[in-house]
């Protein structure tokens, strides 16, 4: 098992956002093109998108990490997930799974709501529907409210809590399990933090929204890379010194290379 530690309460959430519009003002085709591919690839895709989530997100924070560090990045490297695949579609599948869940009781109710209207309308040729069926279908209805308020809610604290799992197996040779329980240790450890930066990436997408195509192509790549840095800031690069002066030969011990 890999011992990884991590900073506690290290996440500026402005200063994430402020790095992240940095990055993508910087080279800000490249950050439309690949945000935008990423986002076609996790949405549009029936059914392959689930499996794509977590090797096309570990490909962007991929990017990311290496521009932090002002290092070459191109458009290839959002595909740079793909060489851990496995582990990251599982991560993928885990972060989605509530949505999954979701879509499933989302169809079910559906179906339900079209079998009652049809009975409804069976039931009585001259209404719409009949006087039994009204509650349910309202009740359907409320229902319906009520679990997609609770759905949101869940899923944001759902992902926030193995948001750093993908770029700690991106970055480390450690297993899926092992990746999740350290998100979960570092997220609850800065938890102040990740709200605030929830909140302004809410806010960062709201001004996208409201600024219509453009500014939604800009907002993307700048939400998912704040959340970059912000894993960067936890999880901190350990520079490690390959060439030290080495030691006295008298440090072993020994008089050789001391002359005569």
């Amino acid at each position: 098992m890999t011992n990884l530690n991590f900073n506690r309460g290290a996440i500026d959430a402005s200063g994430c956002i402020g790095k992240a519009w940095e990055l993508v003002q910087r080279r800000l085709g490249m950050y439309i093109g690949v945000g935008l591919v990423a986002w076609l690839m996790i949405s549009c895709i029936p059914c392959a998108n689930l499996f794509l989530f977590g090797p096309v997100m570990g490909g962007f924070a991929f990017l990311v990490l290496r521009d932090l560090q002002n290092e070459p990045v191109e458009f290839g490297m959002l595909f740079k997930g793909f060489e851990k695949f496995m582990p990251l579609m599982v991560i993928g599948l885990i972060q989605i799974a509530p949505t999954i869940v979701f879509q499933i009781i989302q169809y079910a109710i559906d179906f339900t709501r079209l079998g009652l209207i049809s009975t409804g309308r069976n039931t009585d040729l001259y209404q719409s529907q009949s006087p039994e069926i009204s509650p349910l279908l309202a009740g359907l209805t409320f229902g319906y409210i009520i679990l997609f308020l609770g759905f949101i809610v869940f899923q944001v604290i759902w992902n926030a809590v193995f948001i750093f799992a993908v770029p700690l197996v991106l970055e480390n040779d450690i297993g899926t399990g092992e990746a999740l329980k350290l998100s979960m240790s570092a997220v609850f450890s800065n938890v102040g933090g990740l709200i605030v930066l929830m909140l302004l990436g809410a806010l960062v997408a709201i001004l996208g929204f409201i600024a219509f195509c453009f500014g939604l192509l800009v907002a993307i790549p700048v939400v998912w890379a704040a959340n970059v840095v912000a894993y960067r800031q936890v999880f901190p690069t350990l520079d490690k010194v390959f060439h030290s002066t080495p030691p006295p030969p008298t440090s072993y011990g020994s008089s050789f290379g001391q002359g005569l």
